[in-house]
Formats: structure tokens, sequence, C-alpha cells
């Protein structure tokens, strides 16, 4: 059964393809490679993107998946200036999925903003031995504002203590990470850019 006009006109304001290859070209990602990731073809990819054919919303949810966007990015009015992260609708994810022994969780404060120039995440850290801290590395630059308890950051090799209201700038580059001190809650808002 074919879209009426006013469907089809209704579904093009949304935009959809041209909101894919965006975010596809910000990733430097080949309709090849999305395909591995979605299991969609990149025949069928490209169509979706030249506006050529509409997804079905599971074929939308593999993709928004990937680029780690809502399915509501896709049916936001282009040009939104304002992207909410409610308290409410925020998700929870640990710092290695599938794992019991964590580091940290966090949630996305950014998740709906279409147009993302960074990345920023409420963190809550977990205790630590010293020894147990994982290090890791990333393109960037990231900041850290410690909202609440005691924050041990490491960069590289030695240990930065930071207290509530406490800042921190470093270049993401650098082998780095954290844990809680103390018994505390310890959380932190995390800021990343490229």
């Amino acid at each position: 059964m074919a879209l009426t006009a006013a469907l089809t006109e209704g579904l093009d304001r949304y935009a959809i393809g041209t909101k894919l290859r965006e975010l596809r070209r910000r990733k430097r990602m080949g309709l090849a490679e999305l395909g591995r990731h979605t299991g969609l073809s990149a025949s069928l990819l490209s169509k979706i993107e030249r506006g050529k054919m509409y997804p079905t919303l599971p074929t939308l949810l593999r993709i928004a998946l990937v680029f780690s966007v809502d399915l509501g990015y896709f049916f936001s009015p282009a040009g939104s200036d304002v992207a909410l992260a409610r308290r409410d609708t925020r998700l929870r994810f640990p710092d290695r999925p599938g794992e019991t022994d964590t580091s940290y969780h966090f949630e996305s404060l950014d998740y709906g903003a279409t147009e993302r120039r960074l990345s920023a995440y409420l963190a809550e850290f977990d205790s630590k031995p010293v020894d147990d801290v994982r290090l890791h590395r990333h393109d960037g630059d990231e900041f850290l504002f410690v909202l609440s308890g005691t924050l041990g950051l490491y960069v590289e090799d030695h240990e930065l203590v930071l207290e509530a209201e406490d800042a921190a700038y470093f270049r993401a580059g650098r082998p780095h990470g954290y844990r809680r001190i103390g018994r505390k809650r310890c959380r932190a808002v995390v800021v990343v850019a490229p």
C-alpha cells in the first residue's frame, strides 16, 4: 500500500534521512560500517538517508542505539535549540556494562542534544582500593566538577584529591581514572569535549 501524499509530507518534515546522514558523518562512519553495527544493509540505509524509504520504528531504534540518541531525536523539529534531560527520564549505566565490579555509574546529561559539541555526564563513583583504580584514555579534554563527597582523580601516576565544589580540567589522552574516597556519596558532573 503506497503512502498518501499527506502522510509522505508529514514524514518528510522530520527529515529523518538527513538527521541519520548527519549522525553518521559526524562519527565518520560509512554506510557499510553502520550496516554491520545495525544488521541492516547499506542499500537500505542509503534509501533512508536519501528519503526514498521511511524506516520502521524497530529499524530506527537499531540506528538510534548505535549513535546513543533517543528515538525522539529523529522526531524533534529541525533546528531545536534546547535539549532537556529531565531527572526522571535519564538512564543510569555502569562504566563497564555487564560487569558487577564498577568504578562509577553515569547518566548522560545531553542525551537529546542533536548538534552536540561536547558530552556531559552525571557520575557517581564507587569506593576502590588505590591499586584497583582502572585507568583509561580517550580523545579530547575533560572537565569535572565535584558535587558531593571526596574524589580521587588519577592522572597518569599520581592521585589528586578533590572535595565538593572542586574542579579539574585535563587532557583526556593521558591515562586517568577515579575512585570515591571515604564512605560519603561522591558525585560529579563530567564534561568531555573532542
